[in-house]
């Protein structure tokens, strides 16, 4: 792992993106629509983002709220316009209704996007078994990174579970980076990075107002200088 901490940020917009990387994000999470907990963003707004930032982006892959695939078809066109305008990064995850992963769907999608990196997100936090999920998604091509909180009702709770999983680190199913996010807050931090967890991802931490308010950059240098203040575990 990197003594520098991944920081990732939520943009959903141009002037979120701008505000982001000036703070010290290393890569953004671009979405739409956060009131369904972020949407696959507009083509016309990915490119303005695209050219408006030189950080990776990571585009999200939802066409709805939760975890359920409304259409695979219309999501793989989606996906596949969005690499052709550029994308190399993407955020996905599908669980069934009864909460194991969605292979089939999975795997559909992850044609569309052959040989682009991509995180897995918090449809784990939210799915029938945990372990069920690692072994499902393992080795996986392109994927790299894990988004989780340790539990659906968010970092406060899933502490335990986070420090447990990065001990794994390397075995099956725990190969991807954890990204720490969902209810993240400063005061997490500290034990998290101790624990050797390297990955952090927020929204609206860096935000004066919630999702109605643009990203400042402020707040973004505060949660920067945090990071690179916490010492990672030896």
């Amino acid at each position: 792992m990197s003594d520098r901490a991944i920081f990732e940020v939520i943009a959903t917009n141009a002037e979120d993106a701008v505000a982001a990387a000036a703070g010290g994000a290393d890569r953004l999470e671009l979405v739409t629509d956060m009131a369904a907990d972020g949407l696959t963003p507009d083509l016309a707004e990915f490119a303005r983002i695209r050219a408006a930032v030189h950080v990776p982006l990571r585009v999200m892959l939802r066409d709805g709220d939760g975890f359920l695939v409304r259409d695979v078809d219309a999501l793989c066109a989606r996906a596949e316009a969005l690499r052709a305008e550029g994308a190399e990064e993407f955020v996905l995850g599908f669980l069934t209704p009864e909460g194991t992963v969605d292979l089939p769907t999975l795997r559909t999608v992850l044609d569309a996007i052959s040989g682009c990196s991509w995180t897995f997100h918090r449809a784990l936090d939210n799915a029938a078994s945990r372990d069920g999920v690692r072994a499902a998604i393992d080795g996986l091509p392109g994927l790299d990174t894990v988004l989780t909180a340790g539990s659906a009702a968010g970092v406060a709770v899933g502490m335990d579970v986070l420090v447990d999983e990065v001990t794994r680190a390397g075995k099956p199913g725990y190969s991807p980076q954890i990204l720490v996010g969902g209810g993240l807050k400063t005061e997490h931090v500290p034990r998290l990075r101790s624990a050797g967890i390297d990955g952090f991802h927020v929204g609206t931490m860096v935000r004066s107002a919630g999702w109605a308010s643009p990203v400042d950059t402020g707040l973004v240098q505060q949660w920067r200088r945090l990071l690179d203040a916490e010492p990672l575990a030896a």
